[in-house]
């Protein structure tokens, strides 16, 4: 059978397998098969014709639950129209100011009284995903094939405030997680482990899409808990783990992992991992990977079966990737310039043609991230175009500073940002998270001192941070990840007082 769109391949696996479980529920018993699957996109796309939502609408995502989440957003793809998914966890003012960005139709949403909106409301039920209105189809009917592509809009906030919606084909979404499911060589047999929000990409193309293109199973969890984790890993026979930096640091924090017999590997995603964190996995096969929402998740990642190589996160996979100067001129091997990307699973413009200049004739797009490639193609990220630090004219990108710091096993994070100074512009401070969150003042003090005399000893004048801070922890992301832009606007602030 065909697989060139998400209705067809939701279609194929029920067909082969329709009682084979495709979503696990880790704190339950429920379970998504693939027969439910197609029976539930069957529900909701005549939930939603019936609701005059027309093929090519936009449908806002605010669920809750895990698996209701992903049985909505993937049917919504499948029937032809646009899945934005949001965070569950936001307000509703802010569900409904996606919905306006996206000129949606239809929120489907499970919260307990979501208040007033000048959309239709739909109310998935928990168990399923299905729709909570209207007659539903006979659970052995096919998906009908959409006269329309689906497809996914996805807002990111840059630095200037102003979302960007970032709209990803059902075609790109596809592309990439084939090579998701054939570069981490998913079989039937395979079972993931999912703890991200499912309202980012990595989650929903990483996680869900391949497993679906594998034809294997994905457990999900509401959030990362590290209580009991490896054991809910065994006690599911977890085959691999979707994860990200921040998730690995807290768990190398109890000391070398003690991983289930099942895991093949650990995926850890968005940027390199502290060699300090890897080292902790040590004998657990490790993909370090690179993306973002224009490239539908993946860029690069470390091939399956190779050692990652330190401050890297490995090789294109499907699209390629190459360094410029500031004049768009590709840069030689080792020299750090801004990323581009180009290829099947990358967009060609943002939604409503915002940003256009962040792409050029030839389809490549300009990503905003640093770094550069080595004489064997492997990559290593830089930190961000507007993270560079200008001391009086000299350029320091954080990341060559923040890896001499990742040196002392005792630093489980750092992360340098610029601080205002009235004669050089700006110059470096660096922020530690320890290993040991428990250590006390005087542990910290030694640590930030030693830290200091490291960066004097390895780095140039101009590159050594003025301030080594010891904190528990930064702001972040919902993925983790810390928001450096939070962290200078703290910066900023602190200097002023």
């Amino acid at each position: 059978m065909a697989m060139d769109s998400l209705a067809s391949l939701i279609a194929a696996r029920s067909s082969d397998s329709p009682t084979a479980p495709y979503l696990e529920d880790a704190r339950s018993d429920r379970v998504v098969t693939f027969g439910d699957l197609e029976a539930r996109a069957a529900e909701w796309a005549e939930a939603f014709a019936a609701g005059a939502v027309s093929p090519g609408a936009t449908v806002v995502i605010d669920v809750t639950d895990p698996l209701s989440f992903a049985v909505a957003h993937l049917s919504v793809v499948a029937s032809g129209r646009r899945s934005v998914p949001v965070n569950p966890q936001g307000t509703w003012a802010e569900t409904l100011k996606s919905a306006a960005l996206g000129s949606s139709e239809a929120i489907v949403t499970d919260r307990a009284e979501p208040g007033e909106t000048d959309v239709q409301v739909f109310r998935p039920e928990s168990a399923t995903g299905a729709p909570q209105a209207g007659e539903h189809q006979d659970p052995a009917a096919r998906i009908i094939e959409a006269a329309s592509a689906g497809s996914v809009i996805l807002f990111t906030s840059g630095s200037t405030g102003q979302p960007k919606g970032v709209e990803i084909t059902e075609a790109q979404l596809l592309y990439v997680a084939r090579a998701i499911a054939d570069h981490n060589a998913l079989t039937s047999a395979d079972r993931g482990f999912n703890s991200l929000p499912l309202f980012h990409v990595n989650a929903e193309v990483v996680g869900l899409l391949s497993t679906l293109v594998a034809g294997a199973t994905l457990v999900l969890d509401r959030g990362f808990h590290k209580t009991g984790f490896w054991e809910l890993l065994a006690e599911r026979r977890i085959t691999w783990l979707n994860a990200v930096p921040a998730i690995l640091a807290v768990l190398a924090k109890s000391g070398p992992a003690v991983p289930p017999e099942s895991l093949r590997f650990v995926r850890s995603a968005s940027s390199a991992l502290p060699e300090a964190v890897r080292t902790t996995f040590r004998g657990i096969p490790m993909i370090i990977s690179y993306g973002m929402t224009e490239g539908a998740s993946q860029i690069t990642a470390t091939p399956l079966g190779q050692d990652p190589r330190p401050g890297s996160v490995g090789l294109p996979v499907g699209d390629e990737i190459e360094p410029r100067d500031t004049d768009g001129n590709a840069l030689p091997v080792g020299e750090i310039g801004e990323l581009w990307i180009r290829g099947p699973g990358v967009v060609t413009h943002y939604f409503q043609g915002r940003a256009a200049d962040r792409f050029d004739a030839e389809g490549w797009l300009r990503t905003g991230d640093l770094g550069h490639l080595d004489a064997d193609g492997w990559v290593y990220l830089a930190g961000r175009t507007d993270d560079v630090i200008n001391r009086g004219g000299e350029k320091v990108y954080p990341a060559e500073v923040e890896d001499v710091l990742l040196e002392d096993a005792r630093v489980r994070e750092a992360v340098v940002v610029a601080r205002p100074d009235a004669i050089l512009g700006s110059v470096p401070v660096a922020y530690v998270i320890p290993a040991d969150l428990d250590s006390p003042a005087d542990a910290r003090a030694a640590l930030a001192a030693d830290l200091t005399a490291r960066c004097e000893a390895e780095l140039p004048r101009f590159k050594r941070p003025l301030d080594v801070t010891v904190v528990d922890d930064l702001p972040r992301t919902p993925t983790g990840k810390v928001q450096r832009n939070r962290t200078r606007d703290m910066v900023a602030e602190a200097s002023k007082a």
